[in-house]
């Protein structure tokens, strides 16, 4: 059995699709359930939602959800660009807002604001994360294997941070363009705000959903490459709870 620093590996339940839709809203039932289940037996959740197109379709079935207090769900983002006008569409907390945080009565959503100092709105976000423990991350995983803006040459399976600024690498830059959130390269900043790779693996449950021909790379590294920032999403592994969504062209175990 792999580790890192006496970290035991363990694999991650993959769960495959037919179709993205398929993928998202089972991804939303497990979330959902979880969520049912958490607030049956404490005061409130706190959970990390990634802002990516790839998370549209369970975000979507998540809203639809029945039996949510969502009145007791608190809610932070992973990441976060930094030198965009604070309105700016492209500015990832805009894009949750869009899809889920607007659209449901949460008690409170926690914004990553970089404002005119990103130092201390990164100390700031990380005591807000500290504040309690974290119950759920629903994320992704990047072209490049990232976690949140944890590219392979910033990332860190040890790091003494929760939150930092990191320089993001052109692979990463260039997915935003795919993605359809700016027109060229050049438009896509060179700097972000991130939560690391730690700190999202402190969370009590892990719920990851990767669809995309693009993706389906990463997605073989991640589950049976080496156990190293290579390729940050290997770990996942290193998560005692962590469910992995995969549709038909993302899942590498399908034949082409």
């Amino acid at each position: 059995m792999e580790s890192v620093a006496g970290q035991q590996a363990v694999r991650p339940v993959v769960l495959s699709f037919d179709t993205r839709l398929e993928m998202g809203r089972a991804a939303a039932t497990d979330v959902a359930t979880e969520l049912r289940s958490r607030l049956a037996r404490q005061a409130g959740v706190r959970m990390v939602f990634a802002a990516a197109v790839s998370q549209s379709d369970m975000l979507q079935s998540l809203i639809a959800e029945p039996g949510i207090d969502w009145r007791r769900v608190t809610a932070f983002h992973m990441d976060e660009y930094l030198d965009l006008p604070a309105d700016a569409p492209q500015r990832f907390g805009s894009w949750l807002r869009r899809a889920i945080f607007d659209r449901l009565p949460f008690a409170a959503v926690h914004l990553i604001d970089p404002g005119t100092d990103a130092d201390a709105a990164v100390a700031a976000y990380a005591a807000s994360l500290a504040a309690a423990p974290i119950d759920i991350v629903c994320l992704g995983i990047g072209v490049n294997g990232h976690l949140a803006f944890n590219d392979p040459p910033v990332a860190d399976f040890a790091d003494p941070q929760a939150v930092k600024i990191v320089t993001l690498d052109d692979v990463c830059r260039q997915q935003q363009v795919d993605d359809g959130a700016f027109a060229t390269i050049a438009d896509v900043p060179r700097r972000a705000v991130t939560l690391t790779v730690p700190r999202l693996l402190d969370a009590g449950r892990l719920f990851c959903v990767v669809p995309g021909a693009a993706k389906r790379e990463a997605v073989e590294r991640a589950l049976e490459g080496p156990l190293d920032t290579a390729c940050p999403a290997s770990a996942l592994r290193l998560h005692p709870d962590c469910r992995l969504y995969l549709d038909a062209e993302s899942d590498p175990r399908r034949q082409d």
